[in-house]
């Protein structure tokens, strides 16, 4: 069976690859931008990159089965346990000193608080000898449910995954002598915004120097994207809608104002301009705070709300729609609103280069539920800053037949489709470094595909702000 996935999945790798953006309207915008990308493929003739690193190789077969090794001796028993101790965003203390106290155990030099983030930490092999520069994100944050946290997203073996692909390749390098670094990078609070641990972490300089970055993070289906511009979940513009009016008994409530009620003509607004964006967009919210009892009318009540689209230039003209529905429920409702902007996340940008060669190897150590075509352009991880600016790839072998955030999700990560899978990233994480470790043409070749890539976004950008023309709208006679 693996035999025969792996000549589909090389069949797939020598026909053209689809380098297009994710909506109808994106691909018609940037059509000249799409045409250069495909030019840029051909050149580089990604196919035959590809087959030629994925030969036979006893080296590279050594290091990969070094980093099986881990999974299964130790790094296994630690996702189970990191699974079963879940902890939500920027208080990952029990997970972190998990990964911490085997990084030092194990060769590394651990860094705490980095970014200003008291759960973010670097790892450095003490034995790091120059380029070319190797990170491995590590990530740990559990998600907030209705029952308390849970790792219905599988975070919890996104740490011990990249520390067998780290350590593997450390003792490598260490082994042979030869040149090149493994930096590991602990993000917390994937799923929280504010702060944006990896944005964060980027702007204080905590990835400088990196000439590329792994990752890997759970999936129903085995699968790489195309090249070019995206992101995992869209383009997020998160935002909070404060609404402050005047406290009153319930009985009387005309002697006050409601922000309670200003919400809720906030939600009844967006309901209203559904049929006036475009159907990518999606407007997501809860109400964070409500009042504080019923006798009492509630004179502060909070929205938290993601505005998504697939780009950016959208985003921001959805953005403004859902502003303007939170003043006029204000003003609907004789209270006030505050709008705080808390964070977002952009593009990224996706290299064939990686994506292609991960999606060989995962298919050559046995993943499961592949899917043979590229999907849409992603940068590799979710806020856009990182991955816009350092070539890198996520890794994303099936380790569930649940969706992300399901309380079935997280149930997989203890079995047998989870541990293959969690198995499997490894391997393909740590073979995708040897090679770029041990072949310079190849990191050329991605050094010269993610520049490029990177040089059209602006002429993207323009592009789709042609497209996106705000209708004209007079005023009432």
């Amino acid at each position: 069976m693996r035999h025969v996935t792996c000549c589909l999945a090389l069949a797939a790798l020598l026909s053209p690859l689809c380098a297009a953006q994710e909506t109808a309207t994106e691909r018609a915008a940037a059509r000249d931008v799409v045409q250069k990308i495909e030019s840029l493929e051909k050149s580089l003739d990604v196919p035959a990159v590809v087959k030629r690193l994925t030969a036979p190789n006893s080296e590279r077969d050594k290091v990969v089965a070094r980093a099986r090794e881990l999974m299964e001796k130790d790094l296994l028993a630690m996702c189970d346990d990191i699974t079963t101790h879940p902890e939500i965003g920027f208080k990952e203390k029990r997970s972190v000193q998990v990964l911490t106290d085997y990084l030092r155990a194990h060769g590394f030099e651990v860094q705490m608080g980095v970014g200003g983030l008291e759960m973010a930490f670097v790892g450095r092999w003490k034995g790091n000898n120059g380029g070319p520069n190797m990170g491995v994100i590590l990530e740990y944050d559990a998600l907030r449910g209705t029952k308390g946290a849970f790792h219905g997203d599988q975070h919890s073996a996104q740490g011990p995954v990249g520390i067998a692909t780290a350590l593997a390749m450390a003792e490598y390098l260490q082994r042979t002598k030869s040149p090149g670094s493994v930096v590991v990078f602990g993000t917390p609070g994937e799923e929280i915004m504010p702060p944006e641990a990896k944005t964060q972490m980027f702007e204080a300089g905590v990835f400088n120097g990196m000439d590329v970055v792994v990752r890997s993070h759970s999936v129903m289906r085995t699968s790489r994207p195309a090249p070019g511009f995206g992101t995992c979940c869209m383009n997020i513009d998160a935002v909070k809608y404060v609404f402050s009016g005047a406290p009153a008994h319930q009985l009387t409530s005309w002697n006050g104002r409601n922000a309670l009620e200003g919400v809720i003509h906030l939600f009844n607004n967006i309901d209203a301009i559904r049929s006036s964006v475009r159907p990518e967009t999606r407007i997501q919210g809860i109400i964070t705070e409500g009042g504080a009892a019923p006798n009492v009318t509630p004179d502060r009540a909070v929205a938290d709300i993601w505005v998504r689209y697939p780009d950016a230039v959208y985003v921001a003209q959805v953005k403004k729609m859902v502003d303007d529905a939170a003043r006029g429920a204000a003003l609907a409702t004789g209270t006030k609103v505050k709008i705080e902007d808390y964070g977002h996340s952009r593009d990224g940008i996706s290299v064939a280069t990686l994506s292609e060669l991960a999606f060989a190897y995962e298919v050559k150590f046995g993943a499961t539920g592949v899917t043979p075509e590229p999907e849409k352009p992603q940068g590799y991880e979710e806020t856009g800053s990182l991955s816009s600016a350092v070539p890198g790839v996520e890794v994303t072998t099936q380790t569930s037949n649940s969706s992300n955030h399901t309380y079935e999700m997280e149930a997989d990560a203890l079995q047998e489709i989870g541990h293959h899978g969690f198995t499997v990233d490894a391997e393909t994480m740590t073979a995708v470094l040897f090679d770029f470790a041990t072949h310079p043409d190849y990191r050329a070749a991605v050094k010269r595909e993610f520049d490029t890539i990177r040089g059209l976004f602006d002429e993207y950008q323009a592009g789709l702000r042609k497209a996106y023309t705000v209708p004209n709208v007079a005023e009432p006679k």
